[in-house]
Formats: structure tokens, sequence, C-alpha cells
């Protein structure tokens, strides 16, 4: 209820004052699981997204530490955000179960491949979170490019800006097509086709932004070995870094 609330109390001011013009909405479905992958370069994301999905609830996971403080827990606990402990040893499987338990009750789950906001304004390497994701739950993605946030809010910023250098601030958040990922049915314990399908939701990020692309983390934290599996090797963990999945 008070995510529909806020969302009402939100809205008005916030498109009002950066124009927020949202596009692509139709390819949103009205009902049924969906993952709503975006890019990411302000913690105002959480709040533009959702602003522009009319009649559903975007459902993101945040890290516990906001959970534990009065300041936030509250905000975060009213509009239904799950808390995810990322100092947790299995925070990678943990984050993975929430996720497909989201999508298991039919709801829209809204992740950054990227695991952290943008340094720098530029699109990084995603992590294969998403991809699971997809593959194990048969959930639609829709990717999601999002511009102008980081002039309202850039990294390390403790308050918005009403206006940006070049003068008023717009935001755009543009909608692209549902991928189809069924010919990746039954892989989700493939790395290779996790960091396949990864790239290809990050391609149809940066055919949306404009984004210059680059081929590497926006984290330094280390990647996380794949959950039940017996090899060794490293692959990426489920979007929790430095940063909340939320922010």
């Amino acid at each position: 209820m008070m995510y529909w609330v806020f969302k009402a109390v939100l809205k008005p001011p916030l498109r009002a004052a950066y124009s927020i013009r949202p596009e692509g909405t139709e390819h949103i479905p009205r009902r049924g699981p969906a993952i709503i992958a975006a890019n990411h370069l302000s913690f105002l994301d959480s709040f533009f997204i959702p602003l522009c999905v009319d009649r559903r609830k975007v459902t993101y996971l945040a890290k516990v530490d906001y959970f534990r403080s009065w300041k936030t827990a509250w905000f975060f606990r009213a509009v239904g955000q799950i808390p995810v402990d990322r100092d947790d040893r299995k925070a990678s499987q943990a984050a993975l179960d929430v996720g497909l338990q989201v999508l298991a009750e039919g709801k829209l789950l809204g992740i950054y491949p990227e695991g952290t906001r943008s340094p720098d304004g530029r699109l990084y390497r995603g992590r294969t979170g998403v991809a699971r994701l997809a593959l194990r739950s048969g959930a639609p993605v829709i990717p999601c490019g999002i511009t102008g946030s980081q002039e309202v809010m850039p990294k390390g910023a403790r308050v918005p800006k009403l206006h940006g250098e070049s003068g008023r601030i717009r935001v755009r958040v543009r909608f692209g097509e549902p991928l189809d990922l069924s010919r990746y049915a039954q892989r989700d314990h493939d790395r290779f086709v996790l960091r396949s399908v990864t790239d290809e939701i990050m391609y149809e990020i940066m055919q949306l932004t404009g984004q210059e692309y680059v081929n590497e983390y926006a984290s330094r934290s280390a990647t996380l070995p794949l959950p039940g599996s017996a090899h060794t090797e490293a692959v990426d963990e489920v979007d929790l870094s430095e940063e909340a999945i939320a922010g």
C-alpha cells in the first residue's frame, strides 16, 4: 500500500522537475513475471524507473544495511523492497533465491546488471546474475536505458540537483522489446551461455542509452564460485557489489 502512496506523492513533482519522459512502456507486460534490466547512473534510478511503470510495482533487492538504520529502514520496508545480506558468504545464492521467488510470484524484478553505479557515465560489463535469473525462471528480460539521472544526483552527491551545467536536467527512461532467450532454456549452469546472454542484454541497454561500452567491471569486487557447482572457476556474482541493487 505504501508503495502506491509514495509513488502518487513523488510522481508529479519529480516528473515536472526533470521532465521525465518514458518510452516503450508498451513492452512491459501487464501481468506475469518479468525482469527489468537497466543501466545504473544514479541512486535515483530506482525512483525514476518505477515512476515510469504504470499499474505495476517494481521490486528491487536492497542491501541489508539500509534496514539496520531507522533513517532508511522505514522507507525501504514501506515500499516493499527486500533486504539481502551482502556480507554473508552465500550472499550470491541468497540474492538468486530471493529474485527467483519474486518472479515465481508473478512480479516485476528490477535489476542492475552492472552491479553498481557507473563511475563515469559509461556502460560497464554486466554480471551474469541477470542471465541466471532469466534462464532459471523463464521470465522475459525487458532492457531499460536511463539517461540524465547522473546529472540529477551523481555518485557521491548527497542531495539531488534541479539544474545542470546546460540548464534544466531532462531524464529519459526507455524500455526495449522483451528479449527472447528461449534458445538457452535449461542451460543456466553453462557459464559461457550465461556470459553470452548477459552480453546480449548489455548490448540492448547500450542501444537504448547510446553510452560508450567498457568491457570490464565497474567494481573491483571479487567474483564468486557458481552456487552448487563442484568446479572452482570464478563466475560473476549476482549483482551484489559495494552498492545496493536498489541504488
